[in-house]
């Protein structure tokens, strides 16, 4: 019995020696992991170029980054002076940038960059690191153009002339001009323009591959404004973020009571009138769903999309009043209204009033408007120059 007994505690003492070691073996293996290339490679990426493109929900995209930049204490490349823009529609150099020469006449680098610019690879490098992560996203451009001519109607040159969106698209060039007008870079293969590309040239196979693999040598990703929830799982993915740094509220949305969409005839004229844009959308597109795949495969995809959006109802729930974007009349903070452009009605959103401070400035980042919100980023970095002017804020 003596034996029996001795042997039960010999496998009793044994067993806990084993999982003592495995437990220390865990413990090391955390500690040591901690000091290793592969979790310094986990961290987030915090060097970011996002090539804003127009009316393709880039302005989402925009307030996500620049939340991002403040919640994070990060430097912003944001427009020089009383300027709202870097240099749109002109291509971009370095000087749009506040701050961007040193006192040594070195360039200064700045971690994010997202404001309207027109693509020009050499300049941009001069003021971003040589590890930032390039971006962008694109639309279908019947759907882009359908929203660039109620937004830019009483800028562009060409929408102007045209009574309706379906006139202009049964005779374009009885409007159009070509890059005669700088405004009417909207009228037509805008976001192939906003990559820094000729947007009138023919639609040459040749032309337009090596056009194709440009952007395929800079930007490491390109995202589709209509699966955008999807987009923000890559994206988050790709940067290493948390949830909460994706979840987002749509932003510069135009209000469902307006103009008549495009039907069929018209969505295929349009794609046939910026045959650059349809061919840059269809290859991105492309690229977009085989990451996808690769990436997280078609389960893993819809449970991610499920968190966002489940993350995205809460948060609408805790900061929103009215639990929806709101029309601008019906927006009571003036510095929460958005910018009203042509026949376009762009909303808003009002928040709580029972918001305590931490929450209301949380929420208050994810509902600030664009230009108010580049205004705000300014005036923290820059407090020792005059703050941006927004005019239509006066009103």
């Amino acid at each position: 019995m003596n034996s029996d007994l001795e042997d039960g505690s010999f496998q009793a003492v044994f067993l806990l020696l084993v999982l003592a070691l495995l437990l220390l073996m865990g413990f090391l293996h955390v500690d040591i992991e901690l000091l290793t290339p592969s979790e310094v490679e986990r961290l987030p990426v915090t060097n970011i170029m996002f090539l804003k493109t127009h009316k393709t929900a880039s302005s989402t995209v925009l307030n996500i980054l620049y939340r991002f930049t403040e919640t994070h204490n990060l430097s912003a490349a944001l427009p020089a002076g009383p300027s709202l823009h870097l240099g749109y529609p002109w291509l971009f150099l370095t000087r749009y940038v506040e701050g961007s020469m040193k006192a040594d006449s070195l360039h200064q680098h700045f971690n994010i960059m997202g404001n309207h610019l027109r693509f020009n690879a050499p300049e941009v490098q001069k003021v971003m690191a040589p590890d930032t992560f390039y971006f962008s996203i694109l639309r279908d451009p019947a759907l882009q153009l359908e929203s660039a001519f109620y937004y830019y109607k009483s800028a562009a040159p060409a929408f102007r002339r045209a009574p309706s969106l379906d006139a202009f698209l049964a005779e374009p060039r009885r409007y159009y001009q070509g890059q005669g007008s700088v405004h009417d870079v909207y009228a037509r293969n805008s976001m192939w323009f906003d990559f820094g590309f000729d947007p009138d040239a023919p639609a040459e196979d040749g032309y337009v591959r090596a056009r194709l693999a440009e952007v395929e040598s800079r930007f490491q990703l390109v995202l589709i404004a209509e699966y955008f929830d999807e987009s923000m799982v890559l994206l988050r993915r790709r940067l290493r973020w948390r949830l909460d740094d994706v979840v987002y509220f749509q932003l510069n949305a135009r209000g469902g009571r307006g103009p008549a969409r495009l039907g069929p005839r018209g969505r295929a004229r349009a794609r046939r009138w910026c045959a650059l844009d349809w061919r840059l959308y269809q290859h991105f597109n492309r690229t977009f769903w085989a990451q996808l795949r690769a990436e997280l495969g078609p389960s893993r995809l819809r449970a991610e999309v499920a968190r966002l959006r489940a993350r995205q109802r809460e948060l609408a729930g805790l900061c929103l009043q009215d639990g929806a974007p709101q029309n601008k009349t019906q927006i009571q903070d003036p510095g929460l209204r958005p910018y009203q452009s042509g026949q376009a009605h762009i909303l808003g959103y009002n928040l709580r009033q029972d918001l305590d401070n931490a929450t209301r400035l949380l929420c208050r980042r994810m509902v600030m408007p664009e230009l108010q919100y580049m205004a705000h980023l300014y005036a923290r970095q820059f407090p020792e120059k005059p703050p941006k002017v927004m005019p239509f804020l006066k009103g």
